[in-house]
């Protein structure tokens, strides 16, 4: 078997030898790691790989991070979590190290082995169905931010993770901002559930086909929450605008390319002079209008009103690419960003 380091220099970002904190694409590559340190941990659990045989401490001790706590499952014992402390040599602080983050809380996704694919499984189908909020490892997670939150006295806390882990970092994330406390946020591969209209490579049909999606669900909105008067200190998503969390997509990852879509059409919809129909459709999802007409909580988990949208151009040979944690500490990348802000 090849040792840690070997495996770690295979695969990661062992160019990043000095980190520059106000780098985004430094901290891009940082964050992703601390999120691999997660998946490396759960799999040396399941491997029963301990002491010296660990291939998990790489992952955060490159960069001068000590774990603190690892979040556990309680329904399968699944470590899906992570905290982690930056504590830089004393030889290394220095202005630059000032800006890196204090605390780092990670969070992974699903993985396809027995040891913990089954619960994932069910998270994934509890994350379909709008109902994350409600699931006992949500709660850990959330609880650990607060705590986290609660024991630092300045911000300078991030949250990261990847797939099922970015909608949990999501979530704990908007949670937060509702409290008037905006964390720093990656989002890799961050799951968004709805017709894979980003596929159609039609541009003229795709457009229209989100226009016309777009009447349809500010119609629909209407008709359910018409009776509802909120002014826009009111407005939840009004509320959330200020926080701007960091999306990465990959647009040959059908999980999240709709993100791309999501956040572009808006500002269609404002140059073609439809924006309030854009705004409103922006916020609001038909699965969960119909459970508003039912009477059930409706506040579509995946739907922000803001954020800093990185996407990942590289060709993809296939979806497991697209879709997996490694391809963000590529150096080679090609990368489009742009900040989409509501208004």
């Amino acid at each position: 078997m090849a040792s840690e380091r070997e495996i770690f220099g295979l695969s990661g970002p062992l160019h990043l030898t000095a980190v520059d904190w106000k780098c985004a694409n430094h901290q891009r590559s940082v964050a992703a790691s601390l999120v691999q340190g997660v998946y490396i941990l759960e799999r040396d659990r399941q491997q029963n790989r301990q002491g010296p045989h660990a291939l998990a401490p790489p992952w955060w001790e490159f960069f001068h991070f000590q774990l603190i706590r690892q979040l556990v499952d309680d329904a399968d014992f699944s470590i899906f979590g992570a905290i982690y402390e930056f504590k830089p040599p004393a030889s290394n602080f220095n202005h630059s190290t000032q800006d890196a983050p204090r605390y780092v809380i990670a969070f992974r996704g699903t993985i396809n082995k027995p040891g913990s694919f089954s619960r994932d499984l069910k998270l994934d189908l509890h994350l379909i169905q709008n109902g994350l909020h409600r699931t006992s490892r949500f709660e850990i997670a959330m609880q650990a931010v607060r705590n986290v939150v609660a024991a630092v006295e300045d911000s300078n806390i991030w949250l990261a993770g990847h797939s099922l882990g970015s909608a949990m970092a999501m979530l704990a994330g908007k949670n937060m901002a509702k409290t008037g406390i905006f964390l720093k946020v990656f989002l890799f591969n961050p799951p968004f559930f709805s017709a894979p209209i980003e596929r159609i490579k039609d541009k003229k049909l795709k457009h229209g086909i989100r226009i016309a999606s777009s009447f349809i669900t500010a119609g629909i909105t209407v008709a359910v929450k018409g009776h509802q008067q909120r002014t826009r200190s009111e407005d939840p998503f009004v509320v959330l605008s200020a926080w701007v969390p960091c999306l990465f997509v990959n647009p040959a990852d059908h999980i999240c390319s709709e993100y791309i879509g999501y956040f572009e059409h808006r500002k269609k919809m404002e140059e073609i002079g439809a924006g309030g129909i854009g705004r409103l459709a922006t916020q609001n999802s038909i699965g969960g209008l119909f459970l508003s007409a039912i009477g059930k909580e409706s506040e579509p988990l995946h739907l922000i009103p803001s954020a800093n949208l990185t996407v990942n151009l590289s060709p993809s040979p296939d979806f497991k690419r697209a879709h997996g944690i490694h391809q963000w500490w590529n150096p080679d990348m090609h990368l489009q960003s742009k900040l989409y802000q509501y208004r």
